[in-house]
């Protein structure tokens, strides 16, 4: 199945838009498509300010209106206990509330960015997709990572290279509880490394302490602004160490 036929089988449709390059390449082929799509993002302390940014900035650019909602996943004591399943009870807390939103705006269908490169094994939140009834146009059709960010660079979507960010609760080892102030302090941390220069990096936090990890492209740089970069982290944690193995790279 081509995107352009499911979008002939469901011309009416909500889209869980998060900014990133799944969802983003999503909105463009639905607003080229459907014959209505609502858009819905959802804020919550488990996203940094700049996915939402990027959100608006994509949407503003292909003339698309955003609904804006607020969801506060730590309101449910089993996401703040962090279990190894934790996305599966976040994921429902915020599908719940786009589908609330888009049933009132007339929608019976919601569709989510996962795609075809996706590995759903490793993925509670995608049984939480499946209970809620959520679609994944990106994943029937085959279109894999690798795809469709060629079609969103041919299509001109700034977020077709964008590395992938996974939410700020992944920084938490599992089984230590989130609380807003460590999702805060990760969000500070890396948006102070994002504005030295340095773009696919984990700030991995446990009991105060942070492991840095970043990809190889990065790791040589990071190791030689070892310095400055505790210097810039160290009102936020009291001790900082460079993970000597780099990490993978964001696909």
């Amino acid at each position: 199945m081509e995107l352009k036929e499911f979008f002939a089988e469901h011309p009416h449709v909500a889209l869980a838009f998060s900014g990133g390059a799944d969802s983003s390449f999503l909105l463009w082929a639905g607003l080229r498509w459907a014959e209505r799509l609502g858009v819905y993002y959802v804020k919550s302390p488990f996203q940094p300010a700049f996915e939402y940014r990027d959100a608006l900035r994509l949407a503003e650019e292909l003339g698309a209106e955003v609904t804006v909602l607020w969801a506060d996943p730590l309101c449910d004591p089993k996401v703040a206990a962090n279990p190894a399943n934790r996305c599966y009870f976040c994921k429902k807390i915020i599908m719940a509330a786009i589908r609330e939103a888009a049933k009132r705006d007339g929608f019976d269908l919601v569709i989510d960015g996962t795609n075809a490169s996706d590995d759903i094994a490793d993925r509670p939140g995608y049984r939480a997709l499946e209970e809620e009834g959520v679609l994944s146009p990106l994943r029937l059709c085959g279109i894999t990572k690798e795809a469709l960010r060629e079609q969103s660079r041919e299509a001109g979507l700034f977020t077709w290279d964008k590395p992938a960010y996974a939410c700020l609760a992944t920084r938490i080892p599992t089984g230590e509880t989130i609380t807003a102030e460590k999702l805060r302090t990760v969000e500070e941390s890396e948006d102070k490394l994002f504005r030295m220069g340095f773009t696919d990096f984990r700030v991995r936090t446990k009991d105060g302490a942070a492991k840095l990890q970043f990809i190889a492209q990065q790791h040589d740089e990071a190791a030689r602004r070892l310095d400055e970069i505790k210097a810039a982290l160290s009102p936020y944690f009291s001790e900082i160490t460079l993970d000597p193995e780099p990490r993978e790279k964001s696909k």
